[in-house]
Formats: structure tokens, sequence, C-alpha cells
């Protein structure tokens, strides 16, 4: 059994400088985050804002923190006076609320829109044109205290390689296509423990990796 910091170690060998790696510490506790605190990992992806309100409050204030589960709009204000990057983000109704709670906390929050690229029902997402149709819309320009900096996406869960390949290769192109009339656009937020050399292979520049630096999940028995 590896520790945390050798998990990184090796997992960071495998990402190109350029790739953002956000360690999913959901379910992790706060021991296991400074363990990979002191290995110099300064971005966590929570899925839970009570829980990543928890750590937040425990752990050193240079943490960069991303809400990386499905966001219910009156949980917002809990996480806006600290969250870095909320990377579910699938309606205007959300945006307009960080963009609110953002306001009463003078900061700005940086958001990634959610598209919908698996073919289970279960995933949550914005379709192409959803998105392009907020990219655009005056309304989302007008929010002064948020930022869209990119589209986060997560595959069908599936061992079919070729499925999921086909998958990161429809947002990329997406990605491409939107970053020429919207420059802000950075981020391309696919890829976890199991997909995530494939993700980069199809040009991902953020990662979301926590079995592989943690260990499996703990389940609250």
């Amino acid at each position: 059994m590896n520790s945390i910091k050798e998990n990184l170690k090796h997992i960071r060998k495998t990402i190109p400088e350029e790739v953002t790696l956000v360690a999913v510490s959901k379910t992790k506790p706060i021991s296991d985050i400074l363990e990979a605190y002191q290995s110099g990992q300064r971005i966590f992806g929570e899925n839970k804002i009570q829980e990543m309100t928890n750590k937040w409050e425990e752990m050193p204030k240079d943490i960069s923190w991303h809400m990386i589960g499905h966001v219910q709009t009156n949980k917002v204000k809990f996480m806006a006076p600290y969250v870095d990057t909320i990377h579910a983000v699938d309606s205007f109704k959300l945006l307009k609320e960080i963009n609110k709670q953002a306001v009463k906390n003078d900061r700005t929050i940086n958001c990634l829109l959610q598209i919908k690229i698996a073919q289970e029902e279960s995933k949550f997402g914005l379709d192409i044109s959803e998105a392009e149709s907020l990219l655009n819309s005056q309304e989302v320009k007008s929010l002064a205290n948020i930022n869209i900096t990119g589209l986060m996406g997560m595959a069908t869960f599936t061992d079919n390689k070729e499925q999921i390949k086909n998958e990161f290769n429809n947002i990329q192109s997406f990605f491409e296509k939107l970053k020429t009339d919207h420059p802000t656009l950075k981020t391309l937020s696919i890829g976890m423990s199991g997909d995530y050399q494939l993700a980069i292979e199809c040009g991902s520049t953020m990662v979301r990796i926590g079995s592989s630096i943690f260990g499996a999940r703990n389940y609250s028995h």
C-alpha cells in the first residue's frame, strides 16, 4: 500500500506540467488531505458543500477548493466565501445565484459549464446548444462576479475505452470551437482516476483524481 505522498509523486510523473491536478478528497479525513498538502498539493475537490466547508475551516488557507459535485442553488451561500472553482454549473439560475453570493462576499468565483457527454441518464449537464446560448447571453455577460473559465464533462461509466474516447473527443472539439469566440475559456476538466491518461491525450487541461491518490473511497458505514 503506497503512501499518499508516493501516489502523488507517481501521478505527477504521468501528467504534463500544463495539466492541473485536482486531488479529489471527498469522504477523506483531514489527516489524509494534510499529507497531500505536505507533499505540495494545493488544489482539492469536494462534492458536498458542508463537508468542504468544514475542511476549509480547518485546513491551511492557501488551498484552492473546487466544488466538483452537483450544486443546489440554496447551498451556494455556504461556499461563496472561499470556493475557487465550481465545476458542475448547468443552468443560468445557478450562475445567477453564484454571482449574487460572490458579490456579497466581494469575490469573483470561477465556473465551469458542465456538458452532458455521457450516455447515461443520471449525469447532469447542458447540451452543446444550451452551453452556447448561455455563453452568448447578455444576461450571463452582465454577471460581473463570475468567470466562466471552461467546460467540464464526465464520461459514461464503462470499460469501453472507445466510447470514452469518443465522448472526450466530442467535448474537446466543442471546447476548441467555443474558444474562438470566447478566448477566456482555458479549462477543459475531463478525466478521473480510471481514464485521466486518455483524457489528457484528448486535450484535457484539468484532471480530477481521487482513489489513485487517496486509495479506495471511504463510505460511511
